[in-house]
């Protein structure tokens, strides 16, 4: 759910993947595997990524269909 999630976020902001690895401070394959859900990010990341993204992490994880 989250790899979705972190897709169709990504693809609505109209940033590429590189963009978000860049201020994850991961590789491009890093970020990769989060969409596809090979990896999972862990707390830190999670964190960013709501910021970045303006959602709740509970959102991002699919516990909710709420983003804010």
């Amino acid at each position: 759910m989250y790899g979705e999630r972190l897709r169709m976020l990504r693809k609505e902001k109209k940033v590429q993947q590189k963009e978000i690895a860049e201020y994850l401070g991961i590789s491009i394959r890093g970020y990769q595997f989060y969409e596809s859900e090979h990896n999972e990010p862990n707390i830190k990341a999670l964190i960013a990524l709501a910021d970045f993204y303006g959602v709740t992490i509970d959102y991002l994880v699919g516990r909710t269909d709420k983003r804010d």
